[in-house]
């Protein structure tokens, strides 16, 4: 599997590490409601709310990012540039969901803008495809 595949798969499952959060959150406001567990969310304040919201940001970015991978693939536009863009993007989104957890929100908004990035880059990719090879 190719290291922009890798980084699709790593990107999925971050999604739900930034999920663990808010379901111990959840737990400590009396228990998961099992049977309401989006209203129940909508209750979350501080570290859970911040969770809940990262959890929710990482499935937008995600779509944009395995989108501009799939678009590099399809088009067998390959090399070093999309392979450091989707590890730059991978990290970005780690430190994203730390920043985001820690309340650092300058930081957080910096990070988001490098995978925004990234994903939007590997989007346009095969149009400087003869460039990468």
């Amino acid at each position: 599997m190719s290291i922009p595949f890798w980084c699709v798969f790593i990107s999925a499952l971050l999604i739900y590490v930034a999920r663990m959060p808010v379901a111990k959150a959840m737990k400590e406001q009396g228990g998961y409601n099992n049977h309401l567990p989006r209203q129940q969310q909508a209750q979350l304040t501080g570290l859970g709310a911040r969770a809940l919201a990262a959890h929710q940001n990482s499935i937008e970015a995600f779509i944009l990012f395995a989108v501009g991978v799939l678009m590099a693939h399809t088009t067998q536009t390959a090399g070093w540039l999309i392979d450091s863009l989707a590890i730059i993007f991978v990290i970005a989104r780690v430190l994203y969901l730390a920043f985001y957890l820690t309340d650092r929100p300058s930081l957080r908004s910096l990070v988001w803008m490098v995978g925004l990035v990234c994903s939007l880059v590997l989007m346009i990719s095969p149009t400087f495809r003869t460039i990468l090879l």
